[in-house]
């Protein structure tokens, strides 16, 4: 017989598990951002976000079936983790046999990441984030812990000159002035010692209890570590260290106070019925990590503490400015995985979330996914053009700002330059609109006495301001009206008192 404590507990934490479902997945409320006390890493976040821009990759064996990046295996019943390829098992664990045989037919032989580093550098972007490992545990790199990898035997690549991809990505993205960041999952679905076969897979999260199999757990744990150092040893410099699968986290008995402040993701923790401990001592961890590489940032996703040097909204351009560093990943086309006739976002699209994000105080990571023979869509290429013939001409409005308020005003969002008292208002053009209006209204800044108001692009500009009312008015010479040095948006520069 149960006692009556226990029984109540046990329909409590169930109880929490329904509500997650329909609650917080709803949900996107701000998290609790803990400053970092390391005064390297104090450093390297304040030049991280003078970065604003950079390029996510997510890329394995999973996109010769042009379907969602490791999710098909995982047992939950939502739309990413429905088994939807024809010509595949119904079976759960036939699936999984033939998901898993992806390895050996595996051949990108026309990688070429020389290619993508000068694409993503012509584009304005200043680091790449690369999936060195997703949670279907295939390991993009030459790891010597795992047989399940691009530089196996079993690999069809693995022959190839360049097997060891993310040693080549790094090195590539490097050799044209990005920062290196290693994405890496925590879970890993591949592992005996996280889906133990002894038992099914049941959801996301590991399918034994750690604390009764403490033996098991403390293997997957090293095994994790190994990997990690791994990265951060034979790899050279890298810059940031983004772990994913958040679920993999030390739990306590805050967890449930935390459900009342809106702070849990579905499935955060929970195991048939109960909290899991998935702790894989990530203060350990860390540590050692920054004896390899000092200043290193790291983005421990979704895991409240000092190990989350900044927090990723997914897929979302927060409606506020936050007043902590955060990067909005957001996918240019397709999923975040390849997808075959993927429709990419405009030149226009694109470039007003950049500068959403920037005016706000973020950075944005935008997600383009290679294809199974190794090349990006031509479509990525061409996004990345546009985007580049943006930057080039209004950079300086974005590169090495911070947010400052009102943020925003009517069309115009505003960045200002660090430690200087310079702001860019930046006119957000309407979609087919071409030409510039003849008066700019201001009304949150005001102009220095003296100084000079100019158009980004056009070095002879020079341009009037006079007073009207509570706020000024730009005047807009009929010349840049008619003829704007760029597409999308125009940056006015304003030396304010």
């Amino acid at each position: 017989m149960i006692p009556a404590k226990t029984e109540f507990r046990k329909m409590f934490l169930m109880t929490i598990m329904c509500l997650l479902f329909t609650y917080a997945s709803a949900q996107h409320e701000p998290q609790k951002y803990y400053p970092v006390e390391d005064p390297l890493v104090q450093q390297k976040l304040e030049d991280w976000q003078d970065l604003k821009f950079g390029l996510l990759m997510h890329w394995g064996p999973y996109s010769q079936w042009g379907i969602v990046e490791s999710w098909s295996i995982c047992p939950e019943d939502y739309g990413w983790c429905q088994r939807k390829k024809e010509g595949t098992p119904d079976t759960y664990f036939e699936y999984v046999q033939e998901y898993e045989k992806l390895q050996s037919t595996f051949n990108p032989v026309n990688f070429n990441p020389r290619k993508w580093a000068i694409a993503a550098k012509d584009a304005g972007m200043k680091y790449v984030v690369f999936t060195t490992k997703h949670h279907d545990g295939f390991s993009m790199f030459d790891s010597q812990y795992t047989d399940y990898k691009i530089t196996d035997p079993k690999t069809p690549f693995s022959s190839h000159p360049k097997a060891n991809i993310a040693a080549e990505i790094f090195k590539e993205f490097k050799s044209q002035g990005l920062w290196a960041g290693a994405y890496f999952s925590k879970p890993d679905w591949h592992s005996d010692d996280y889906w133990w076969p002894y038992f099914p897979p049941k959801d996301r999260n590991v399918n034994y209890d750690p604390e009764k199999y403490p033996d098991r757990w403390d293997r997957f744990t090293q095994f994790t570590h190994n990997q990690i150092l791994e990265l951060l040893t034979d790899y050279g410099k890298i810059d940031i260290l983004w772990l994913d699968g958040g679920w993999v986290m030390k739990q306590s008995e805050e967890l449930i106070d935390d459900f009342y402040h809106n702070r849990i993701n579905s499935h955060n923790g929970f195991i048939n019925g109960g909290i899991v401990n998935q702790d894989i001592r990530m203060d350990d961890l860390v540590t050692k990590a920054r004896e390899k590489q000092p200043g290193l940032i790291v983005v421990d996703r979704a895991v409240e503490g000092k190990n989350q040097n900044y927090l990723t909204p997914e897929n979302r351009v927060p409606e506020k400015e936050l007043p902590y560093p955060w990067e909005s990943c957001i996918i240019a086309g397709g999923g975040w995985s390849f997808t075959p006739g993927a429709k990419y976002k405009s030149g226009h699209e694109v470039v007003h979330m950049l500068i959403d994000i920037v005016c706000k105080g973020g950075n944005l990571l935008l997600n383009i996914a290679p294809g199974p023979d190794g090349t990006w869509q031509e479509g990525a290429y061409e996004l990345l053009e546009k985007v580049g013939n943006w930057m080039k001409v209004n950079n300086e409005a974005i590169y090495g700002t911070r947010a400052i308020a009102p943020y925003k005003e009517n069309n115009l969002c505003f960045t200002r330059k660090r430690d200087q008292n310079i702001v860019y208002a930046i006119y957000m053009a309407d979609k087919g609109e071409t030409q510039l209006p003849e008066f700019i209204p201001l009304h949150s800044f005001i102009p220095k006495k003296g100084s000079k108001i100019t158009v980004l692009g056009d070095e002879k500009s020079e341009l009037k301001y006079k007073k009207n009312g509570k706020h000024y008015l730009i005047e807009v010479p009929e010349r840049i009206q008619k003829s704007p040095p760029c597409n999308y948006a125009w940056t006015f520069k304003i030396e304010i008192e």
